[in-house]
């Protein structure tokens, strides 16, 4: 399979820039993988294709507010850092990004905050754009912590929403589940799930899993090989709890349906298979790249929002919906105007 295969047409103006008025409001292509139909629906409309003792398998990530503003020492000049990973908690270091990467060499400090009251210097640079910073901070560390994330912003990826962060983002570019800290970017299928959606499900008795996945930016790297084969996919931490694995393995067992939410749940889910096609408990990493044609083990639905071209979030869609068929959606829903990205519309694949 070659990089040049998932390009399509998208205009920009279909790259949704806000949230829906409503998290289950969202409109719905339902796609089947067996005979390639699609019907049209609205999110809420999802619970409809499911039944009783079916597991929907949830990421419970949780973003913290990873972009941050400051200024370097002697020139002022501000630079933006974006949090990547915390690589050691008592020294306060930090692997980041910064822009202009050009302008940051080690040693140079970066002040944060109206008071200048959190101060940084650059100890390495580790690419050509990372960098690692030692936060110099004399406090606890519940304090540090505190007043880092009070200056952070929710961390909207660039490439998509070209604007300034506003406050609708704090709550909706996080899912209303989301409990273990610790990703730079949303698992965007699941902000389609609203409080109400969850109570209906429970009430049918559709069950919840969780899984964990702290997304990380290599999960939006551009893919700079035609040969599939040869890309090389960021490590991200993956959580995988006993409870889940009893929910999804029962299931499975009884014959029952399991809808991973989103690309970071079919790759967690995928990683950790034993050889009977059960789902085994983890606490690790991951760097599994999904892509056409791949043998699935665990779920048996997904859903996802609209990617971008030549993704590997829509290589693993069209993996799991079988590559004509998910190519065919795509295009149908530019032709019907669905939106793409972030904030955009969803797709089920069943």
């Amino acid at each position: 399979m070659k990089l040049s295969k998932f390009k399509y047409k998208l205009p920009i103006d279909l790259i949704a820039s806000h949230p829906a008025p409503h998290r289950d409001e969202s409109r719905l292509m339902v796609l089947n993988r067996k005979d390639g139909s699609i019907d049209h629906k609205i999110f809420k409309d999802i619970i409809n294709y499911f039944d009783e003792k079916d597991v929907f398998v949830f990421n419970d990530t949780k973003v913290f507010p990873a972009r941050l503003y400051g200024n370097k020492e002697k020139t002022g000049a501000e630079i933006e850092v974006f949090l990547l990973r915390e690589l050691n908690r008592e020294m306060r270091i930090w692997d980041v990004l910064v822009d202009p990467a050009r302008k940051i060499r080690i040693g140079n400090k970066l002040y944060f905050g109206a008071d200048d009251n959190v101060v940084a210097e650059v100890i390495d640079n580790t690419t050509s754009r990372g960098r690692t910073l030692r936060f110099l901070y004399d406090g606890k560390y519940v304090d540090f912590k505190k007043e880092l994330f009070a200056l952070g912003e929710p961390p909207l990826p660039r490439t998509i929403i070209k604007r300034k962060v506003e406050p609708i983002d704090t709550e909706r570019y996080q899912t209303i589940f989301a409990r273990n800290e610790g990703a730079v970017a949303a698992p965007t299928a699941g902000l389609h799930f609203s409080r109400e959606l969850m109570k209906r499900m429970e009430i049918k008795g559709i069950e919840s899993a969780f899984v964990t996945l702290h997304v990380g930016l290599g999960n939006f790297r551009e893919v700079d090989v035609e040969d599939l084969t040869k890309h090389k996919m960021d490590s991200e931490q993956i959580i995988i709890p006993p409870e889940a694995v009893r929910k999804v393995n029962l299931a499975k067992d009884d014959k029952r349906r399991i809808c991973a939410v989103g690309t970071t749940v079919v790759r967690t889910l995928e990683s950790c298979v034993t050889t009977r096609g059960h789902l085994s408990e983890f606490d690790g990493w991951t760097n599994k790249f999904i892509f056409p044609p791949y043998e699935f083990h665990v779920p048996d639905a997904m859903v996802s929002n609209f990617h971008l071209p030549v993704s590997t979030l829509m290589m693993v869609v069209a993996a799991f919906g079988g590559y004509d068929h998910v190519m065919n959606a795509y295009n149908t829903a530019v032709k019907e105007k669905y939106r793409f990205g972030t904030y955009g519309d969803a797709l089920l694949v069943i």
